[in-house]
């Protein structure tokens, strides 16, 4: 809705990279283009009374459909992703999956919420990004396409970067370091400058495991449940 924002985030991010390297194309929509009246406005007091203004439908749909005709193709083939708080709450799978569709249009919405029919004929897919609300869906849907866009073959110098980080592997990341090697008293831990891969990478597990056993028990769990059930197949295979 307010395309300077989202040309900010672009133009500040790694999504320029990944659009000066051909990875993907972004169209931005500015609804006050589809208003109505003098004024053009897109959103009104809510049926039935209450706090807050809801978006409009006729600008929302127009705008989806010339999204539609911007684009190019069938419908069928593109997705409609929605920020919502109702939505499922989005993740790495959902990002890799996003990752492998051709073409998506992203309703951002604000106020209380965008007229119900728009979402009923045109949302494909609505996605929450957690127990919380922020100002606008411009941050939201940035937030999605950005997850997404990395994920993308030619967006990053090394797609191998994006695929090794936290929640692109079952346990989080280890930690890392860089030059200088001692800083305010603080050294690199030794192994990394050993030049033993087969020690180093079996550091760098340690630590993901320490880590994510301390700092998130829930995908600690579900690490150990993969582990049992890899055992547990391996034994029926042998």
């Amino acid at each position: 809705m307010v395309p300077t924002v989202v040309r900010s985030l672009i133009e500040n991010s790694i999504l320029r990279q990944a659009q000066d390297n051909g990875a993907v194309v972004f169209q931005i929509i500015d609804l006050r283009e589809y208003g109505k009246g003098n004024y053009h406005q897109v959103d009104d007091a809510p049926f039935g009374g209450g706090s807050g203004m809801v978006m409009m439908a006729e600008p929302l749909l127009k705008a989806i459909d010339d999204a539609f005709l911007q684009i190019g193709g069938s419908k069928d083939e593109t997705r409609v992703l929605f920020p919502t708080a109702q939505g499922t709450v989005w993740n790495h799978d959902f990002a890799l999956e996003n990752s492998n569709i051709e073409t998506h249009i992203i309703v951002c919405g604000r106020y209380k919420g965008i007229d119900q029919r728009v979402i009923d004929k045109y949302a494909t897919h609505e996605y929450s990004l957690g127990d919380y609300i922020v100002s606008n869906g411009e941050l939201s849907g940035m937030v999605i396409i950005d997850s997404i866009v990395r994920l993308i073959p030619g967006a990053l110098n090394s797609l191998d970067s994006a695929m090794s980080d936290s929640f692109a592997k079952v346990l989080l990341d280890h930690p890392h370091y860089t030059r200088p090697r001692k800083v305010d008293g603080m050294s690199v831990p030794g192994v990394l400058i050993s030049g033993n891969h087969e020690s180093i990478d079996s550091w760098r597990r340690k630590q993901s495991e320490k880590s994510t056993r301390e700092k998130r028990p829930d995908i600690w769990k579900k690490y150990q449940q993969s582990l049992v059930e890899l055992e547990k197949d391996n034994e029926q295979g042998s």
